[in-house]
């Protein structure tokens, strides 16, 4: 009777302590990049007066095009490491009506790290 007690205990035990989250660090979490990886020295070469052919050699192609036309392009990387937080950069090019770049917006903006 005893035995039966302590395994029953046991078992209540265990099932109690699985949800913790002390135990969540313990499970490996690879980490999770998706996006276009991009570098301080890639977004440094781009500067206005570029065409979108020229962009697409120095940064490859966006992972979003403007859904309402080919004037805006996306070029996010997001990150997560293991158990941390994810992190996103987000780099907006602007193109006229020529193709020729008009403007960068860079957020948050890429340091060397």
């Amino acid at each position: 009777m005893r035995c039966k007690m302590l395994t029953v205990a046991a078992a209540v035990l265990l099932m109690l302590t699985a949800g913790c989250s002390t135990l969540e660090r313990v499970v490996y979490r690879p980490d999770i990049n998706q996006g276009n990886y991009l570098t301080t020295t890639d977004v440094a070469k781009i500067h206005t007066g570029m065409t979108q052919q020229q962009v697409a050699y120095t940064l490859g192609t966006p992972l979003m095009n403007d859904p309402f036309g080919t004037s805006t392009w996306f070029y996010v990387f997001r990150q997560q490491p293991g158990h941390e937080k994810a992190t996103q950069q987000t780099l907006i090019l602007t193109f006229d009506s020529s193709g020729v770049l008009t403007d960068v917006v860079n957020r948050p903006k890429l340091t060397n790290e």
